[in-house]
């Protein structure tokens, strides 16, 4: 019942059709991409600048955490009284 069912034939016929034997080498070339003196000056200074801003960034989160723990303290020595 289950059992495959196999072609009469037993060589199948070739879907597929062979290229020549000596065909023409394809040249495939990327498009050539300048880089000059003021794309690298642009990139180093957006660099600069996105790390910057990270740094200000978490130096910010870092003074607000300490100033949150101090008014905590300072809170919780007020209820104590």
């Amino acid at each position: 019942m289950f059992l495959p069912k196999y072609p009469d034939n037993p060589t199948p016929s070739s879907a597929h059709t062979h290229a020549p034997a000596d065909p023409a080498p394809v040249q495939r070339s990327l498009p050539s991409v300048s880089v000059d003196h003021k794309t690298i000056a642009a990139l180093v200074v957006g660099g600069v600048v996105l790390t910057a801003l990270l740094a200000a960034v978490a130096v910010t989160a870092i003074s607000v955490a300490v100033a949150a723990v101090v008014l905590r303290s300072l809170l919780r020595e007020q209820h104590r009284r």
